[in-house]
């Protein structure tokens, strides 16, 4: 708003009326409703002289899409002691909802705590006159984006403490907070906080209704299936040769001896999913964001999971053998009945941990559940899927015969052995370059590195002192370039795509769809194979790619290769912890249309048609039959 034609005129204050809160795609935008008036406070430059505004604003005018329109207002102010009266009780009732400022707002405490990664503002006001319906308008400055508050009170009412997701952020406007405070039609004001160093406690926890019993079985069979799914999901690669292993050392042994290791590998994927249950539990109680297949974000996990896997790819190339110190084999030949099976429960386990990737159907409601829920609900979640992730072998178990249908040992088993390695050597490189993406290439470089020394050192049996050496050495070195790379958490080169992916912005998500365009939002990542799987046999291929390049489509992609909170909120916002997750948003569809997360041509389109509202952006694309 431009006043510079104005004359008399030394100062003009826009007064703005307390707002009311409006939610749109998701983020929560400040308005009003109906009419408004903005006061304007005047000081003339001759007081007593006629005076003139002129006003040159820039508004945007919108119905379903906004149109950026300037208007040239003017006013006459002739000098006179009249009163229109009609006219000054409406700007009265308007001023009157102006927020006050300064110190008789009644508020003696004001804070605010912005967390580190600029994803959750905390507020806490104390004030001597109690709150009654309180609601807070933060600002943050312009393009900062947020999220619906979760406001509470205390102390009779006198404390108000409230929490709102930041959206987005842009670092050349964001700004200590401005808040406006709420309470009723008879009290508003606007208070400048200061900033504290840790976030404020809330007054108390909100406590939610326990689920009936009819919830929780159904909810169980929905993880089952879910966890049943999982042995045919794209990362069933790596777990593939792990069963296929177990059930090839059983083929001659009894079948007392074959249903024991049977479940005792099943017993392996359970008590993973317990462990795992038990430390998202953990998690949650201090308060930090979890989901499924986290720990593909840690570099450090990763490592790890190289090392076993070459170890044991090795071991299936015949490099070497596992074997224990004699005097244990002999105890345990001489115990009788007793066999161990140990290596079984471990098989089983390390068979559920490399599951963890991938998504599917059923998956993301169950584990959505179990975290939005109490410990025990995700007990039972987590309970019901290492169920159906270790069906294979509980049936397996059942029908312990089945194993005789093997063919007679022979050469075909050491050509398996050959198979299996060089399957568990696909899946090292695949978490190298996972490795790479999460951590850099000078990471995954080390740790392949150290991983090819170390299958190396155990493949050559009696290898003299004087090569030993310099292979631990080797290893030594490695680990040392290897452990500060991977403690680093800089942000990762984005793959090649066919699509020029724009990056995750969820405020813009509304900008876009106010203009009538449609965007398609892809949540991915490195270690996600079912991602890479919709991407390479949906999204990429016609007709959805030649539809993603359409005019007035966008592609938007959040790459969760690395923990980031704003992507973690985005998909808690759908009650969703885990990927892939794909949503369409369009001037038909401004809240969003969920896909599965199999993806198929036909859903993409569909999807991208609603959300488009057949609007003459989409150039008629969608109107198609594909």
């Amino acid at each position: 708003m431009d006043w510079a034609g104005s004359e008399n005129i030394a100062e003009v204050e826009f007064l703005w009326p307390a707002p009311e809160r409006f939610t749109a795609f998701g983020i929560e935008n400040f308005g009003y409703h109906g009419e408004v008036v903005f006061p304007l406070r005047i000081e003339l430059a001759r007081p007593g002289e006629p005076a003139k505004l002129e006003a040159q604003v820039s508004l945007l005018v919108c119905s379903d899409v906004c149109v950026p329109r300037d208007f040239n207002l003017s006013l006459d102010l002739p000098a006179s002691n009249g009163i229109d009266q009609p006219v000054a009780d409406r700007i009265a009732g308007f001023l009157a909802r102006v927020p006050a400022e300064g110190d008789g707002i009644g508020v003696d405490q004001a804070l605010f705590h912005l967390d580190n990664q600029t994803t959750a503002l905390t507020i806490s006001l104390r004030s001597a006159t109690p709150f009654k319906d309180p609601d807070v308008f933060p600002e943050l400055g312009a393009d900062n984006a947020l999220g619906k508050p979760d406001v509470r009170l205390g102390d009779g009412g006198r404390r108000l403490w409230a929490t709102l997701p930041v959206l987005s952020t842009d670092d050349a406007t964001l700004h200590d907070p401005v808040l406006t405070v709420t309470d009723g039609p008879d009290r508003a004001f606007t208070v400048t906080p200061d900033r504290a160093a840790e976030a404020p406690a809330p007054p108390f926890s909100i406590a939610t209704a326990a689920p009936g019993i009819e919830t929780l079985i159904w909810i169980a069979l929905v993880a089952f299936l879910g966890g049943l799914i999982l042995n045919v999901m794209p990362c069933v690669l790596p777990v593939l040769s792990i069963k296929l292993s177990t059930v090839m050392k059983h083929g001659e042994q009894d079948r007392r001896t074959v249903r024991a290791s049977f479940l005792a590998a099943a017993g392996g994927a359970l008590t993973f999913m317990w462990g795992l249950a038990l430390i998202l539990f953990l998690l949650q109680r201090t308060g930090v964001v979890v989901g499924w297949g986290l720990q593909f974000q840690n570099p450090l996990f990763l490592a790890a999971m190289v090392l076993l896997l070459s170890v044991f790819s090795a071991n299936m190339l015949g490099g070497f053998e596992f074997s224990l110190p004699s005097g244990l084999q002999t105890r345990l030949a001489n115990s009788g009945r007793g066999h161990g099976h140990a290596a079984d429960f471990l098989t089983g386990m390390f068979g559920a941990v490399m599951a963890t990737p991938c998504s599917a159907p059923f998956l993301g409601t169950a584990i959505a559940f179990a975290l939005a829920g109490r410990g025990i609900d995700i007990f039972i979640v987590f309970t019901s899927l290492g169920i159906g992730l270790a069906v294979p072998y509980l049936l397996v178990a059942a029908v312990p015969g089945a194993i005789s249908l093997l063919p007679k040992p022979g050469r075909w088993m050491v050509a398996l052995r050959f198979l299996l390695g060089g399957l568990l050597m696909a899946t090292v490189a695949w978490l190298l370059w996972v490795m790479a993406g999460v951590a850099g290439t000078a990471a995954a470089a080390a740790v392949g590195g150290l991983a090819l020394a170390l299958a190396v050192t155990l493949s050559v049996p009696r290898l003299p002192s004087a090569a030993r050496w310099p292979i631990v050495a080797a290893c030594a070195g490695l680990s040392l370039i290897a452990v500060p790379q991977l403690t680093k958490t800089e942000a990762t080169e984005v793959a090649v795509s066919s699509l020029s992916w724009m990056p995750f912005d969820r405020a813009e998500i509304a900008r876009r769809v106010s203009r009538g365009e449609v965007v398609f939002v892809d949540v991915t990542a490195d270690w996600c194979l079912t991602c890479k799987a919709n991407k390479a046999l949906v999204i990429e291929r016609d007709p959805v790619l030649t539809a993603l390049r359409a005019e007035g489509t966008v592609p938007m992609q959040a790459d969760w290769t690395r923990p980031d909170e704003t992507i973690s909120r985005y998909l808690e916002s759908f009650d969703r912890y885990g990927i892939p997750f794909n949503a369409v948003y369009g001037p038909g569809a401004p809240d969003g249309i969920v896909l599965s997360e199999i993806l198929s041509g036909e859903a993409v389109i569909n999807a991208l048609r609603s959300a488009s509202g057949g609007r003459a952006t989409t150039s008629g694309l969608f109107d198609q039959d594909w």
